[in-house]
This record gives structure tokens, C-alpha cells and sequence, in this order.
């Protein structure tokens, strides 16, 4: 079986921990400059994750945005954008989502299997709907991507999907972005929630590298032990 593919979370929160705060509006956390760089990230990865909510709340594309970056994958023999990954509990998507739109990259969607029916009448015709068992695993989704030829994931959201990865240990790396002013706001989403992480003060992660891009900062964390490997 091969590898489990590198997982990367990327996120930006407020300086208050927060993701999005409680308006229909969305909320920009970051700028132009700091969009470009995420952008040249999901470049470089072969598949995108997203929880379902995310789907629902944002209505994300999930795209490589860049011309020059479109065709140096293509070039390389890939598809114009990565492979786009969710999982819901509920088997609850609208194929008119964005998500679903572009035909030409594969969309993956992880459901239990009591859903499992549902989810393929409601998108099966415009993703493949993986059957993950009695509930959805995050190492069985990970070995279901290996299989597919993922060797590089990227986790951009929600807080739900970043506290899982990160709570389980499959977390390689954290890029966290974060925006000059407050939400304050209780009932607003944040980066995570309760669990318990293997991050903790007897072992913290290793910052690699600090980044100030225009108004926000970028932080890279490592786990320790790759770190200093």
C-alpha cells in the first residue's frame, strides 16, 4: 500500500482564534499577496480537502486560480487544479455547489454508510461517493487518496476537519495566517474545537518559519521530530 499522503492544514483566523464570524457575509481574513501564495500552495498539492459544511457555508471552487500555474501542471501531465476531497456525515450536498463544477478534476466524497445511498442519488453523477463504513475514518481516507495517487493533501477548512486532523496525530504540517484584528465573537467558527491534541505543552511543535505578508503573518509550524529529522 502506498504512503499516506502529506497532510497540510491551511487556515486563517483572526487574532482571536476565529475563522469567520456569524454574518452572511464572508469574512476576509487575509489579502491579495497572501491569496497568491495559497494559491501557489494548492499548485503543488494533488488533492484539496474540505469539510461539507465548508461546502454548504462557503461555496468554495477550490481552483487554481493562476493561468501560468494552470498550464505548469498541465504540462506536467496533471489536471489544471487538484483533486477535490470532502466528507459529510449526512450525505447532504447540492450538485449545483461549486464545489462539484469543473469536469475535468475528480471530486471524492467520504460518507458512513447509512448515508451512503443518499449521497450518490444526490451527487454520484458528478463525484465519486466512497461507501467509508459505519463512520467515516480520517486513516481510511487517507489510505483511499494513497490509492488514488495522492501524495500531497491539503486541508483548508473547517474548524471541524482542522481539529480531527490535528486531534488524530495526521497533521504534518500547519500553515496558519493570521489577520490583524478581532472577531469576538463566542458563537463564531473557529480554527478549532474542544479535543484533545497531541500538540500539547509537553509536545509543542517546532515554528519554522515566520512571514510577514502586507497586513497578516504567516506561521509554519512542524512537529518536533520533523523538524529536527
Amino acid at each position: 500500500m502506498p504512503d499516506r499522503p502529506f497532510v497540510l492544514l491551511s487556515v486563517a483566523a483572526s487574532v482571536d482564534g476565529y475563522i469567520d464570524d456569524n454574518t452572511d457575509q464572508r469574512l476576509l481574513l487575509s489579502n491579495d499577496e497572501d491569496f497568491d501564495r495559497v494559491d501557489e500552495v494548492r499548485a503543488g498539492v494533488d488533492a484539496i480537502l474540505v469539510g461539507a459544511n465548508t461546502i454548504r457555508r462557503d461555496n468554495p471552487r477550490l481552483l487554481v486560480r493562476s493561468d501560468e500555474r494552470r498550464k505548469h501542471r498541465l504540462d506536467g501531465g496533471l489536471t489544471e487544479s487538484p483533486i477535490k476531497v470532502t466528507i459529510s456525515g449526512s450525505g447532504d450536498l447540492e450538485p449545483a455547489s461549486k464545489f462539484f463544477a469543473s469536469g475535468d478534476v475528480d471530486k471524492v466524497v467520504y460518507v458512513p454508510s447509512a448515508v451512503a445511498a443518499k449521497a450518490i442519488e444526490a451527487v454520484g453523477g458528478v463525484s465519486t461517493v466512497v461507501d467509508a463504513g459505519a463512520a467515516v475514518d480520517l486513516a481510511f481516507v487517507l489510505d483511499d487518496l494513497a490509492q488514488r495517487g495522492v501524495k500531497r493533501l491539503m486541508v483548508e477548512g473547517g474548524g471541524t476537519m482542522h481539529t480531527q486532523f490535528l486531534a488524530a496525530g495526521l497533521a504534518d504540517e500547519v500553515q496558519l495566517v493570521i489577520a490583524p484584528f478581532f472577531v469576538g465573537d463566542s458563537g463564531a467558527p473557529r480554527f478549532v474545537g474542544d479535543a484533545r491534541f497531541p500538540q500539547s505543552p509537553s509536545n509543542r511543535m517546532s515554528l519554522v518559519e515566520v512571514k510577514q505578508i502586507g497586513d497578516v503573518v504567516l506561521l509554519r509550524y512542524l512537529p518536533r521530530e520533523q523538524a529536527n529529522a
